[in-house]
């Protein structure tokens, strides 16, 4: 296997998870969270697909697809390419409002679509091509899609385990 497979195994994993964690549930539920300045399911799987967006738009060079389509308005919030949720205050995270779990489903699967796409072109020499010179050492497009993966698995299993939660308390 090759490392565009591997890559591409990886992210086609994550649009059922996603679903997993979000069909069916209301906006109410969506919102839910165990305690006060928790992230509840619907901030989780926005937050992980922003950063999908974000960080994929930058290596491919196109715009975010958050800011086309009219995304935002779909969850109450203007689209502002740099709002991805990092930092989020509570007030910020109850302010991510999706209309339904559609709204989610929709925009993940819209983002992964295109993240497919770059994948299957990739070929392993790409992977070294430095994408983001602010750190040190500067970063590979190997080692961002490999933090881009992280992240959005935690950020679905944080999800999913929250829908198991909202479940159990009825």
């Amino acid at each position: 296997m090759n490392a565009s497979a591997l890559l591409v195994e990886t992210f086609d994993r994550l649009p059922e998870l996603v679903h997993a964690a979000v069909d069916g549930l209301s906006p109410e539920q969506l919102r839910w969270s165990p305690a006060s300045g928790t992230n509840p399911i619907g901030w989780l799987v926005w937050h992980l697909t922003r950063v999908q967006d974000d960080h994929l738009a930058e290596v491919i060079g196109e715009p975010q697809v958050w800011v086309g389509d009219g995304w935002a308005r779909r969850f109450g919030l203007t689209a502002d390419p740099a709002d991805t949720g990092y930092g989020h205050s509570a007030g910020q995270v109850a302010a991510v409002a999706p209309e339904n779990a559609a709204a989610l489903v929709d925009y993940y699967t819209a983002v992964a679509d295109r993240t497919r796409r770059f994948l299957v072109g990739l070929t392993d020499a790409d992977l070294d091509r430095i994408v983001d010179e602010r750190w040190d050492p500067p970063v590979t497009l190997g080692a961002r899609l490999v933090s881009v993966a992280n992240d959005d698995l935690q950020h679905v299993g944080q999800a999913g385990w929250l829908r198991g939660l909202l479940s159990a308390t009825g």
